[in-house]
């Protein structure tokens, strides 16, 4: 699919020089059905009382992918039907206020009734520290319809496009 915005980021080499986050993300974003990124500063709110990121943003972050994802793809009708059942993050690195982060989700599996999707969100270069991959995971969502107290198979109209 996409990257919001291009910039420094992704990972670090063996030297230690920075690489390309555009590259990273998007051969991560390729390796998927379908995928996404989008980038987002570490604000004040986000960082907890050990001065770096709190946990939860970076599901925050991941979930703005997801959402991003499923507009490019025009399935509105995605957000109503989808609860998580699964989700599992690896924390890798610290993120700190005032940096910069790209967060890239792609698709790994359509099940009849499952999604799973693979994640990754990588620091950029900030006060002298280079960049990094924070953390990386998986999630899973399952179809659930309005009103249905259990899974069922996905509708005709969110599978199409992400077989495309």
């Amino acid at each position: 699919m996409s990257t919001e915005r291009a910039g420094e980021s992704a990972g670090v080499s063996p030297e230690g020089d920075a690489e390309k986050p555009a590259s990273m993300v998007e051969e991560f974003v390729a390796e998927g059905l379908v995928g996404t990124s989008i980038e987002r500063c570490i604000e004040w709110v986000d960082t907890d009382a050990a001065g770096h990121q709190h946990n939860s943003a970076i599901m925050r972050f991941v979930e703005a992918a997801e959402a991003r994802l499923f507009r490019e793809l025009g399935l509105n009708s995605y957000f109503a039907i989808a609860p998580r059942v699964r989700h599992e993050v690896d924390f890798r690195s610290k993120l700190y206020f005032g940096q910069m982060t790209s967060t890239a989700i792609r698709v790994d599996r359509l099940g009849s009734s499952s999604m799973t999707f693979s994640f990754r969100v990588w620091g950029h270069p900030h006060e002298g520290r280079g960049q990094v991959l924070a953390a990386e995971g998986k999630l899973v969502t399952a179809c659930v319809p309005v009103g249905a107290a259990s899974s069922a198979p996905w509708p005709q109209e969110i599978v199409e496009p992400l077989r495309r």
